[in-house]
């Protein structure tokens, strides 16, 4: 990705005119690529998503560079971003069952590369439980121990299955028929497609 791509995302910061003296403006940008700073110049960008909604466009150019950059996890967060926007995203305080008391007994990667089934409240047609697939990513931190304890951000592989979970409802991680986890909803934010936040 070249300065004038990296410049454009930044466009969607706050117009220097307007800018108060602790917004980010394109000047902000600038000034670390001019100094070769492409990796913070990328951080700052990623971080400006965590404010407010960003379109995928945005983030689909943010792990271009990331990808040119070499920068692996920056690239991995960039294109959850994208899948948060087409699936939606599933904020949640997550609990894993202590090592003594589940199969796992490592730490799960905090990278999105996780897709553990879900108790959601489904039953299969003869009325056992049936679960369903999200994808999952541990907030601000690289992994999560048994036992631990994170903020998590949950994709749904099939959204629809996901529409009536709403904040405060328990739901329950399994990696096999044991399970592994617990968590509480903390915010549900459905497809672009499907309509503003919850």
């Amino acid at each position: 990705m070249d300065v004038p791509e990296l410049l454009e995302s930044a466009s969607l910061l706050v117009p220097e005119a307007t800018a108060t003296g602790n917004d980010l403006t394109v000047r902000d940008i600038w000034d670390h690529l001019v100094h070769d700073e492409w990796e913070i110049a990328l951080g700052v960008l990623e971080e400006l998503g965590d404010g407010h909604p960003l379109p995928l466009a945005f983030w689909e150019k943010l792990a271009d560079a990331a990808e040119e950059l070499r920068l692996e996890r920056s690239a991995a967060w960039c294109h959850w971003r994208c899948a948060e926007i087409r699936h939606g995203v599933i904020r949640a305080e997550l609990t894993l069952r202590p090592a003594a008391e589940a199969r796992r007994t490592t730490a799960i990667s905090g990278a999105g590369v996780l897709r553990p089934m879900w108790d959601i409240g489904h039953l299969s047609p003869t009325g056992e439980r049936a679960v369903s697939i999200a994808a999952l990513w541990v907030e601000d931190m690289p992994c999560l121990e048994p036992g631990g304890r994170a903020t998590v951000r949950l994709v749904p592989l099939t959204p629809s299955q996901w529409t009536h979970v709403r904040p405060g409802r328990w739901i329950t991680m399994y990696e096999d028929r044991t399970v592994a986890g617990t968590a509480v909803v903390l915010e549900v934010h459905r497809p672009a497609a499907a309509g503003p936040a919850e």
